[in-house]
């Protein structure tokens, strides 16, 4: 459902997390800008997306991230739908990206989430979640008709994404490949596939 605190909509199931995001936007607002990328972010958002996934546990240990690689394939394809930061002073320390996605070879008005990342000092600060709220309302109002993403269910949950037989990604377990439809309209059946960013 979509509910509006200080003013700013966002989507959540769960009424107990909009009282407590009432409590967390209100230190947010203190200090933090959330905005549409410039040029100028572009290296940041390398910095900030690397060191987020350098030591995230679904890496082979010793591995590299290449995180930040899908990012700048994405913006060099013109594939990188809708890309914000969070800004603290004037310092960038989270950032989200939001892609296009095909359902069965074929053009959608859906859209990947991710990569979303936050400076490992400025995690569970909530600026993950503020980041991933602005985003969803970002793709409502350019007409996007639904999101999917590849992630933890519990985590996820919480902004309403879950897990549809009808969507499916070749290779992930059903329960780790999680939609959220942005519109009411008849749920897409088939298989989704990622701009080919994600596999360069």
């Amino acid at each position: 459902m979509l509910y509006q605190v200080n003013g700013r909509r966002f989507i959540s199931n769960d009424l107990f997390e909009v009282v407590r995001l009432q409590k967390r936007f209100k230190t947010l607002e203190i200090d933090m800008k959330f905005r549409i990328e410039k040029e100028s972010d572009h290296k940041a958002i390398e910095n900030i997306t690397y060191k987020a996934f350098e030591n995230h546990p679904h890496h082979a240990p010793g591995a590299k991230p290449t995180e930040h690689k899908i990012i700048e394939r994405l913006r060099e394809n013109n594939a990188l739908t809708l890309s914000l930061v969070a800004e603290k002073g004037d310092t960038i320390i989270g950032h989200i990206a939001f892609s296009p996605v095909l359902i069965n070879g074929k053009d959608s008005k859906w859209y990947g989430l991710g990569p979303v990342s936050v400076l490992p000092e400025h995690q569970s600060e909530g600026i993950g979640s503020r980041l991933i709220r602005l985003g969803l309302e970002q793709l409502i109002e350019q007409g996007a008709e639904g999101a999917v993403l590849l992630g933890e269910p519990e985590y996820y949950q919480r902004f309403g994404f879950k897990s549809d037989e009808k969507l499916i990604l070749e290779g992930v377990p059903a329960e780790y490949f999680l939609s959220l439809p942005l519109k009411e309209i008849e749920m897409p059946q088939g298989e989704v596939n990622y701009h080919p960013a994600f596999f360069e």
